[in-house]
């Protein structure tokens, strides 16, 4: 079921770089990867060797509304088959493997990968085996290795996990929109309007000796105008914060009284039944 932050509405991105999944075992965690690379504009999934009926219900509900990418998921025998027509791979490792490879984090990668798509190249980012991750033989055939900062002592990562975060790499180093800000509701409070409230709330704390000894007045009445100028009032800010204020001076409005209805009508038309 498509999450409360999917939109069929709006346009999706595609392209970005190719997402290589080695021998992945479960079917759910394919459909996760494919929820995450949707996530961030990725489209195009290849799966090397995967489990037998890896597509099935569970992999599509993991995927949540991702189903496009898993039905146009790629199946090859190997790894070298599934990236022989990329122009640069990165192999996805949290181990050392003296390979003597580039190693770059994220934000380094996302940026190369803008870069080389940038001049028409088709890039590839592999990832291992949920248990094993990547073998040696597997990370011979890549160009250089992805890697993430994280806990040396659980660096160890969910495949679509791994996936997410490459496919933030890609994404944050377009400088791609928030896909919302914040909105201006309600327009600034004038002078004359965040003044008159002051004026007021420091009258009703005079009355009741808020402000002692007398002759710091001076000095706490500015902090506490201060305190109300670095919110940035606004003019709803201001009538809901005198508000308040005259609730606690006056006490509690008069109860409203309740309308007393008549008697339910029937609907127009009704036949009681014979008696």
């Amino acid at each position: 079921m498509p999450g409360a932050g999917t939109d069929h509405t709006r346009p999706t991105l595609e392209g970005g770089p190719v997402v290589v999944l080695v021998e992945p075992q479960l079917g759910e965690n394919i459909g996760m990867a494919a929820r995450a690379m949707a996530n961030f504009g990725l489209a195009e999934m290849r799966l090397v060797r995967p489990r037998d009926r890896w597509l099935n219900q569970k992999t599509r509900a993991a995927a949540a509304g991702a189903e496009f990418i898993l039905d146009g998921a790629r199946l090859y025998g190997s790894l070298r088959e599934a990236i022989a027509d990329l122009q640069f791979t990165y192999a996805t490792t949290a181990r050392e493997r003296g390979q003597g490879k580039d190693v770059v984090g994220p934000a380094e990668a996302g940026s190369a990968m803008r870069a080389r798509a940038a001049q028409g190249q088709r890039i590839g980012v592999i990832f291992g085996r949920e248990r094993t991750g990547l073998e040696n033989d597997d990370i011979s055939l890549a160009d250089a290795i992805l890697t993430y900062p994280v806990n040396p002592a659980y660096a160890s990562l969910n495949l679509s996990q791994a996936v997410l975060l490459a496919g933030y790499a890609w994404m944050s180093a377009a400088d791609a929109p928030l896909p919302f800000e914040r909105k201006q509701k309600w327009g600034p409070a004038t002078r004359e309007m965040v003044l008159s409230f002051f004026d007021y709330l420091e009258d009703q704390l005079e009355a009741r000796g808020f402000f002692r000894p007398p002759h710091k007045r001076p000095v706490m009445s500015r902090n506490l105008r201060n305190i109300f100028h670095r919110v940035g009032l606004s003019e709803q800010d201001v009538r809901t914060l005198r508000g308040m204020v005259v609730r606690l001076v006056e006490g509690p409005r008069e109860p409203q009284t309740k309308k007393r209805r008549g008697p339910k009508q029937p609907p127009k038309g009704y036949k009681p039944p014979d008696a």
